[in-house]
């Protein structure tokens, strides 16, 4: 008796760890865009935990096996879905998907992996898009769904119509932004997390450069009228119609095929070929019954739904021998393992490569050279360490930077240990710094690809970022140069001529100061009114204070900034350049000493940032909060219950829409870019 309240407690105590293990991963997948483990990882231990609970009867409330999907976040209106939406149960085996139609028909379709999204439509007109969300509440994003690629904003069916989808960005236009992104670290992981960032914009101007596809795969509702009297569209009890339906309303529809018990198994190895080839993410299929009514008569469970059944890949699995574990250096100092392994065929190709992540997942793996593994390729493409079956845990952290050889030390970010180099003048780190100074949103100078940087790098002709500015004097070396000759040579010498006049949002930016981006750079440039001086002088309460900046940016800009040698080599940039400023219409300040507070979806500006811009074009601030000295709060939902609105209505702050603050201070049709100069 003894023994079995013992293995009861060890394993309510197992069920308490995967749960706080699983939440983690979900939170940092689907909220964070984030991945800190694998799929293959997170589906073992959810197995784990599946089993346990039916063996203990023992379910957490917050189990994921109860909780379904990501916490919507605060920048975007959240509303509640009519009914939830579940997760699909799922299975790898090919023997238990055809079983599980029991003698029906069904649907087979791709499951693509993407963001699920909720549209309504109301007389024809798109009224409504609200992401997946948790399950219960989403995000509404309805006006970056009118950007999607191959979205129909109007239909001809004029009823209410409710369909649900997967918002995707493709392989091609994934690998085709890339390639646009010259500074390696600043490309996008994968085209999941690309498309969940661009579908939550709240710029739906960035939205429409994303090319997100949007495809549907579930019809929720087709009735005109209301209540008691409204009518529902008859599909004939068939899923197949109902997707024939969304075809004809022009709809892009995933691609689906009707399936029995005897042809299933071919339908799927269809899909099994296509893959390999297929230009849009998937990360399995999903089977439905085609007969609707028997679909729904077999209800739910608190998880999931029993009408269909998700599909995912059983991963090719091959071992091999761990070979030498290759340390890559990047500009931020973050040096990254790579296994290097005994070449192997997966999935129809060579693979002999395969990231390990960060210093977390590889302690996990308890690697060593010469261990046998086990390799996959997560979602049939990118190579993965699956498991160690010799587990040596023998493989030293280098202690010195594989480039320099300077100091290397572990740090703890968000729960993740990584590698850096702690010298500041690591090779690594200037060549990956002095690409991203001269890239298209920086100083935007052609013909200095990584390759060019090293060799003048390693001859000496630049050490900081004004030698750029000087090559002239290296005229007759680089002439003699492989891959120069006297043209390219004054190509790139009147480039880097042309990249004096630029702005100081591109100077910030080309710095690299750790976790300033393009937009991060604006936005502190606008804050301080485009005065360096400023802008080195401010400490983190100031900048933590500035909406959307917090205090992780504030600290590594400040540090950045009160470092004398950094201020020196930016001393010294500055001497080469002409900064163009933004035009200010001086005498029409009409919002000075006013400040603004901007919440909620816009419809007159393309982004929040838009009408930021006007408001300090003519004088005003915009604040993150409101307070006693807020002028106004802007919300076209005036009587909304959002947290700012009760704020404001404690503190008497008037709250006007878009239209009456345009009205009220007779700003017209305004705009406020700053890409004029004078």
């Amino acid at each position: 008796m003894g023994s079995d309240i013992s293995d009861i407690r060890v394993k309510t105590e197992r069920i308490r760890q995967l749960v706080e293990t699983l939440n983690r991963a979900s939170r940092a997948y689907y909220a964070q865009d984030r991945e800190i483990m694998s799929n293959r990882e997170y589906d073992a231990l959810y197995e784990e935990l599946q089993t346990l609970e039916q063996e203990t009867g023992m379910v957490l409330a917050d189990s994921p096996t109860v909780s379904v999907g990501y916490e919507a976040v605060e920048e975007l209106p959240k509303e509640r879905h009519e009914s939830p939406m579940l997760s699909l149960d799922k299975t790898k085996s090919r023997e238990d998907l055809r079983v599980w139609l029991q003698g029906n028909a069904g649907v087979l379709s791709w499951k693509l992996d993407g963001l699920t999204i909720v549209l309504t439509y109301e007389g024809g007109r798109l009224t409504k898009a609200v992401t997946r969300g948790n399950g219960e509440m989403g995000e509404v994003i309805t006006n970056n769904a009118r950007t999607f690629r191959n979205l129909p904003v109007t239909i001809p069916y004029g009823g209410q119509l409710v369909l649900r989808g997967e918002a995707v960005i493709s392989y091609s236009d994934f690998n085709r932004m890339n390639q646009e992104i010259e500074d390696a670290e600043s490309r996008y992981k994968n085209p999941r997390n690309l498309c969940s960032g661009s579908v939550r914009q709240l710029n739906n101007e960035i939205t429409a450069r994303r090319n997100v596809r949007f495809y549907a795969f579930s019809l929720v509702k087709a009735e005109e009228g209301a209540g008691e009297t409204a009518v529902s569209v008859d599909f004939h009890n068939s899923r197949r119609e109902q997707f024939a339906f969304l075809r004809e309303q022009g709809f892009e529809v995933v691609e689906h095929y009707p399936v029995t018990e005897e042809n299933i198994l071919d339908i799927l190895e269809q899909f099994e070929k296509k893959i390999e080839t297929y230009d849009i993410p998937s990360d399995g299929l999903v089977l439905t019954y085609e007969d609707i009514a028997y679909g729904l008569s077999l209800g739910r469970t608190a998880k999931f739904p029993r009408h269909s059944i998700a599909f995912k890949w059983a991963d090719e699995l091959r071992e091999t021998r761990l070979l030498e574990m290759e340390w890559s250096a990047s500009r931020t100092g973050l040096i990254n393992p790579v296994a290097i392994f005994e070449p192997v065929e997966l999935e129809g190709t060579t693979v002999s490569r395969a990231s390990v992540h960060n210093i977390s997942i590889l302690k996990g793996l308890k690697l060593g050279i010469g261990d046998r593994i086990t390799v996959y390729k997560a979602n049939m493409i990118i190579p993965q360490i699956a498991e160690n079956l010799t587990c040596s845990d023998t493989l030293e952290i280098p202690k010195v930077c594989p480039v320099c050889g300077g100091p290397t030390e572990i740090r703890q970010v968000n729960e993740v240990q990584s590698l850096y180099c702690t010298n500041d003048i690591c090779a690594a780190k200037r060549i990956k710094a002095f690409t991203l100074f001269v890239s298209r949103d920086a100083m935007n100078i052609d013909g200095l690809s990584e390759a060019t940087l090293e060799k003048l790098i390693d001859r000496g002709f630049i050490q900081e970022y004004a030698d750029l500015f000087h090559l002239d004097r290296y005229r007759e070396e680089m002439v003699e140069m492989e891959g120069f000759g006297e043209k390219s040579c004054q190509n790139l010498l009147d480039s880097i001529d042309r990249a004096r006049n630029t702005t100081l949002p591109r100077v910030i930016y080309g710095l690299g100061i750790a976790n300033i981006g393009v937009a991060n750079a604006k936005m502190l440039c606008r804050f301080f009114e485009y005065d360096l001086e400023k802008m080195k002088e401010a400490d983190e309460e100031t900048l933590s204070a500035i909406d959307g900046v917090g205090e992780v940016i504030a600290a590594a800009f400040v540090q950045y900034m009160h470092d004398p040698e950094n201020l020196q080599r930016i001393s010294r940039l500055m001497e080469e350049l002409r900064l163009e400023r933004p035009v200010v219409q001086e005498g029409n300040q009409t919002l000075e000493g006013m400040s603004f507070v901007i919440t909620g979806s816009l419809v007159r500006f393309a982004s929040r940032n838009e009408l930021k811009e006007l408001i300090e074009l003519k004088g005003g601030k915009v604040a993150g909060s409101v307070t006693g000295k807020t002028t106004c709060l802007i919300n076209n939902d005036v009587t909304s219950g959002s947290s700012k609105n009760k704020k404001a209505k404690e503190l008497g702050v008037p709250i006007l829409s878009e239209e009456d603050f345009l009205t009220r201070y007779d700003l017209g049709e305004g705009g406020g870019r700053e890409d004029g100069a004078v």
